[in-house]
């Protein structure tokens, strides 16, 4: 991977993480157009830049995350976020092999667009517009929909938790700014053990994903960049993203995924990938 390849990657996962088009299968697909090797270093970088991505989400929302008198905001988090942990733990090999296929995550680009085509019509009566009318039932409920992204790459976390909050009630804004919330946690455990659990194949043998960037100062200079250039990107997206979305809606992005998955599978099946 050459930096300019890392800094397109980075753009893109910026611009994917809180939109509702899945930020994993655009970057595995990115990287897939530019021919990367699908090596240890590769899937923990598309893993561990979006680390630089939800720093966005703490600096826009820095209020929310730093009132330290709210506790009940951070139960809430940790009680949604336990399922995916759980099943990310339980069936981390099999997730593995499902972002190594293009065409997996192509077509559930398309099942995502479909069912975005139809979400605004389902949820047309939510009432709940403030954090704090969550529920920890609530909060728990959105979590296991983000069990989803996890089972499926290519669904798209953010679709995942903003249809689960859709469905307990709350608002459009409200649904994916909870999201975003629930995103830190998340990522953040994502890329932890990514880098100091997760046993990364290495030269033939079992190595740590820190270990990885720090045997490497190019891997480690593609680390930083990518975090950076992820977080400046997401700080834009996501100011964007909350305004088209209470405008639109969400009919949009559904097109856009169908209309995408369906040019990666003809384009895989031309070049031999399907």
């Amino acid at each position: 991977m050459t930096l300019i390849q890392a800094i397109v990657i980075a753009i893109v996962e910026g611009l994917t993480e809180f939109l509702p088009i899945s930020s994993t299968g655009h970057m595995v697909m990115t990287s897939t157009a530019f021919g990367i090797e699908k090596e240890s270093f590769t899937k923990l970088f598309e893993v561990s830049i979006q680390f630089g991505a939800i720093l966005a989400v703490v600096v826009l929302y820095w209020r929310k995350f730093l009132d330290f008198k709210s506790w009940t905001f951070y139960a809430k988090l940790l009680l949604a976020v336990i399922p995916a942990l759980i099943f990310g733990k339980l069936f981390d090999d099999i997730i593995d092999e499902k972002l190594g296929s293009p065409v997996f995550i192509a077509s559930m680009f398309i099942a995502g667009g479909i069912v975005l085509l139809f979400i605004d019509k389902l949820f047309t009566k939510n009432t709940i517009e403030e954090e704090g009318k969550i529920s920890y039932v609530k909060a728990i409920i959105i979590g296991c929909f983000q069990v989803l992204a996890v089972a499926l790459p290519g669904i798209s976390r953010s679709a995942a938790t903003i249809i689960g909050g859709m469905s307990q009630k709350l608002t459009r804004k409200l649904a994916a700014e909870f999201s975003f919330f629930l995103a830190v946690p998340t990522m953040a455990a994502a890329t932890l053990y990514s880098l100091f659990l997760k046993d990364w194949p290495q030269d033939g043998a079992a190595t740590k994903g820190y270990k990885i960037l720090l045997g490497n100062s190019d891997n480690l200079k593609l680390f930083a960049v990518g975090n950076v250039v992820a977080f400046v990107v997401a700080l834009i997206a996501i100011k964007f993203f909350i305004g088209f979305l209470q405008k639109h809606g969400f009919k949009i992005f559904g097109w856009y995924r169908i209309i995408a998955g369906i040019l990666l599978l003809v384009w895989l099946w031309k070049s031999g990938q399907f």
